[in-house]
């Protein structure tokens, strides 16, 4: 991985554990079921910050390697990138 992008995703991954804790507590206590959903909201959004890293690290690493090669690997990454991105809307 790039290394400033690894440290963003490390990062963003640690506010991920701690904000998944809360969650874990505000269950536990019971707290009110909208205050709940709006940090799991927020984790969602924080999921799509690292998934955005990833794929920027992906297309700048992987992606550009498999291009460069050209043919068969060419193909593959493209393919790769549209299994991604149906995942993507198949959860939108």
């Amino acid at each position: 991985m790039i290394d400033d992008l690894k440290k963003r995703a490390l990062h963003r991954s640690r506010i991920l554990q701690g904000q998944l804790r809360g969650v874990e507590k505000m269950i536990e206590n019971e707290d009110y079921c909208v205050d709940i959903i709006t940090q799991t909201l927020a984790i969602q959004k924080s999921l799509r910050s690292l998934n955005k890293l990833l794929v920027e690290n992906h297309l700048r690493t992987h992606v550009s390697d498999m291009f460069d090669e050209g043919g068969a690997r060419r193909d593959a990454a493209v393919a790769e990138l549209l299994n991604v991105y149906e995942l993507q809307n198949n959860r939108a």
